[in-house]
């Protein structure tokens, strides 16, 4: 299939193998990168003796579900050993890693994560399935608008870029006003970052350098570190705001970029089916769970990467399958992408709460500023849910009037009530790299 007359698959072979060939090779790389951990890890032998678990149960399907899930704090505990700075996780002679990174921090100790040279090469192959998923070419010119430090994802777009032949341009060091100073100067034509951040660039090109951010020759985004663009009022606000196609894009530091959405646009997001084995688990039974529309705690496996081997590792995330994408690809839908976490998915009152809800229901309310901040808290006995909030400085609507139509909007979405704070434009907490809207200060 050929979009533009080139062809619309990174490898078409892989995206378009039959169900039951796919199952049959994740089964196959399953099975080896198990028992690879199990003969190289001192993390995993130990943890599988401790569950009773042993390589050679592996014999159909089914059995994967035998395999002990792994947390993150797994492989904090397993990295304060020998050897240093990685620890019982590492599967390889230290001598044979490459490039170092490690996880933000915002949910903990850091992780730190080791990638052979082979590993990276895997890391970069993921990445380019999802930009030339989303029409990047070798006839673009990117724009990479975050530093290039021990956080991974910079570094992974940027080597796919050149991977698929893109010109790169990186802004790391410059502000927001700079770079997109330089965007414009040299005529980028896309670049990637935060739906947050590509909000905020959109205001900063507007309201302090006097340029429609719509006529910067902008076509395509891919975002990336936190949901948004795949919440169709978010995705429609980045779009609006320049002009241009939004894909979203799931990557992890453990385990890589997972998930891509395709120019096809189905709702929906891609699991890479070719790296990954995804499953979706019932986020009160641990049941697997095969069925359409029934949210589930998304379990990743990296298949191909051996120096730290990410074995039913347990994302915190949350998604839910769909029917299969009109792009021809056999990699299945996970309907509106991530859907939040489960550790942010908690009862209000009794409710089951997401906090994905408020994005959705905030983002169509054009009064309202980009930026929120949301507080589950205790008042006594009673939870309570404050949301704070930002008028747009142009907004000419009484505030009230906003306040009330957000507080009716929110009441039919979540069934919930919210104590609704204003304030000051610009005063709430604009972070670059990822932004951590929801806390909940309830002593558990």
């Amino acid at each position: 299939m050929k979009i533009n007359g080139t062809d619309i698959y990174w490898n078409p072979i892989l995206e378009t193998l039959p169900p039951i060939k796919l199952r049959a090779l994740q089964f196959k790389k399953f099975k080896r990168m198990v028992e690879w951990a199990y003969e190289n890890s001192r993390l995993y032998r130990r943890r599988y003796d401790e569950e009773g678990f042993k390589p050679e149960e592996l014999q159909r399907w089914e059995d994967i579900y035998k395999v002990p899930i792994i947390q993150k704090e797994d492989f904090r505990n397993a990295q304060i050993r020998e050897p240093w700075p990685y620890g019982e996780s590492l599967s390889v002679p230290l001598e044979d890693v490459a490039r170092f990174h490690q996880t933000t921090g915002a949910t903990g100790q850091p992780v730190y994560m080791p990638d052979t040279w082979a590993d990276w090469e895997v890391r970069t192959e993921c990445w380019a399935y999802a930009l030339w998923a989303a029409g990047f070419r070798n006839t673009d010119r990117v724009f990479i608008p975050f530093g290039y430090n021990v956080y991974m994802g910079s570094w992974s777009g940027h080597y796919a870029c050149e991977k698929l032949g893109c010109e790169v341009v990186p802004g790391g060091i410059l502000n927001t006003e700079e770079r997109l100073l330089k965007m414009k100067e040299l005529r980028v034509n896309a670049f990637m970052a935060t739906p947050t951040y590509v909000l905020k660039m959109a205001d900063v090109c507007r309201n302090k350098l006097n340029i429609d951010p719509r006529e910067m020759g902008i076509d395509k985004i891919l975002c990336s570190g936190e949901p948004g663009a795949s919440v169709p009022t978010t995705k429609k606000l980045l779009e609006d705001a320049w002009n241009a196609r939004v894909f979203d894009f799931v990557a992890a530091t453990e385990v890589g970029g997972w998930a891509y959405e395709c120019a096809h646009q189905p709702g929906g997001l891609h699991a890479n089916e070719a790296f990954f084995l995804t499953e979706l688990m019932d986020i009160d039974t641990g049941d697997p769970i095969e069925e359409l529309h029934m949210p589930g705690k998304v379990v990743i496996t990296t298949l191909d990467r051996f120096g730290h081997p990410c074995i039913r590792f347990d994302s915190k995330d949350v998604g839910m399958w769909d029917k299969p994408c009109g792009c021809g690809r056999s990699f299945r839908i996970l309907k509106g992408g991530v859907h939040g976490r489960v550790d942010h998915i908690t009862k209000v009152k009794g409710v089951l709460f997401s906090p994905i809800a408020v994005d959705e229901v905030v983002r169509t309310i054009p009064e309202l500023a980009d930026d929120y901040e949301l507080i589950v808290t205790k008042e006594g006995p009673i939870d309570e849910l404050i949301l704070k909030v930002e008028m747009q400085p142009e907004a000419t609507a009484d505030q009230e009037a906003v306040k009330s139509k957000l507080s009716r909007e929110l009441r039919l979405r979540t069934t919930l009530h919210f104590e609704i704070e204003f304030h000051p434009f610009g005063t709430l907490e604009r972070p670059h790299i990822q932004v951590h809207r929801f806390k909940d200060l309830r002593a558990h």
